[in-house]
């Protein structure tokens, strides 16, 4: 081989070994940013995902090992955004085809809650662990962070989340639920009434699989009598109900069933959507 080859060889050899080393570079600082990324980084994301209606405030530790605390708000505009007591601890890890995120809460999560994500172009898949049982159980005055009508209502009592299982399938703005939940409200007031205590209520969510999710309403007990149903088309809630008070409390619900819809006698038509 003449030296002419040989040094042109040399020069194949040092420009790819260049190429090389500059890859592996780039691939370790993406590496780098990937595993030490900070907390505040998905509390970025969580603030723009859900249009700032929750915020993840004071974010510490790691995208995949955190805490931060939670706020409920109208959206980015919202003046009056409600507290979630205690931190929201978060660990992310990958399974599988996607990851896995168990979240902790010590005063509302029961013990913790364990989601399966997989991202995809331009959609989210979650899938609520099943045998969860009961997921939670919050105050009912953190609503009034999301703004009308819940800060008109102000209502006082107890928010417990329930489900066996769950999918959401989330894309181009559309939500697609498959599974059953049961949200109990438990021993509700609120200021627009002098009653201290309005009732307990259920709304139980049935998305079977191909089928529109469905809302049931019904009363457990108490005073302020509530029914309803509903379905979820992907984007919006359609909802149609009655209030009604106990002959008793006809006087102390007034406002209050003035404030849910149109009158008809005694009851009150509740529609949304």
């Amino acid at each position: 081989m003449s030296a002419l080859s040989a040094q042109g060889a040399w020069q194949r050899t040092r420009r790819s070994a260049s190429r090389w080393a500059w890859c592996g570079l780039a691939c370790g600082v993406v590496l780098a940013l990937v595993v030490f990324a900070p907390a505040s980084w998905l509390a970025a994301v969580v603030a723009e995902r859900s249009a700032g209606k929750l915020v993840l405030a004071d974010a510490r530790g790691s995208l995949w090992n955190g805490s931060a605390v939670l706020l409920l708000g109208a959206g980015p505009d919202s003046r009056g955004m409600t507290m979630l007591p205690g931190r929201i601890q978060w660990r992310l890890a990958p399974r599988g085809l996607g990851l896995e995120l168990s979240l902790r809460q010590p005063c509302c999560i029961a013990d913790q809650l364990v989601l399966h994500l997989r991202p995809g172009a331009g959609r989210l898949w979650v899938q609520l662990q099943r045998g969860s049982g009961t997921l939670g159980e919050w105050p009912a005055a953190l609503l009034a962070g999301l703004g009308a009508p819940w800060n008109t209502l102000q209502l006082g009592g107890t928010l417990r989340l329930a489900s066996d299982g769950l999918n959401l399938d989330a894309a181009a703005g559309r939500w697609n639920l498959v599974g059953q939940a049961d949200l109990e409200l438990h021993n509700l007031s609120s200021a627009l009434s002098t009653l201290d205590r309005l009732g307990s209520y259920r709304v139980h969510l049935d998305a079977a699989d191909g089928r529109l999710p469905a809302f049931t309403l019904s009363t457990l007990d108490g005073d302020l009598q509530l029914s309803g149903s509903g379905q979820w088309t992907g984007s919006h809630l359609r909802f149609r109900g009655e209030a009604r008070a106990a002959p008793r409390a006809e006087g102390e619900l007034d406002n209050l069933l003035n404030f849910f819809g149109r009158r008809q006698g005694a009851l009150s038509l509740i529609s949304i959507g």
